[in-house]
């Protein structure tokens, strides 16, 4: 039985050292993940978006963030749910990401 915050906080610190190629903003202050569930086992699913469905990292990102993830201590499997919907807009982005990128 894993400790199932503490993993879903070394998730989310993960995904934040994960950069979006064509913006220099991490994906969870960029909001394209919509959520994170870690199972008492110690599997993980991380269901995330693109900035379009077009993405040039619509292969790289999903596939970054599984390896990513599952180099976590704990975790024994992962799998990343790509969802467009909702679709993803600046809205989505935290403050600080807005304030990066001069959005406010």
């Amino acid at each position: 039985m894993v400790d199932q915050a503490q993993v879903e906080k070394l998730v989310t610190e993960t995904l934040r050292q994960i950069y979006d190629p064509e913006i220099p903003v991490n994906i969870h202050e960029l909001g394209l993940i919509y959520g994170v569930a870690v199972d008492s086992g110690g599997a993980v699913t991380v269901r995330m978006t693109l900035t379009a469905a077009g993405c040039p990292a619509a292969q790289a990102l999903p596939c970054e963030v599984e390896k990513r993830v599952r180099a976590i201590p704990g975790v024994t499997g992962v799998t990343v749910e790509l969802t467009f919907d909702p679709p993803w807009d600046a809205s989505r982005m935290s403050e600080a990401a807005k304030l990066q990128l001069g959005l406010i």
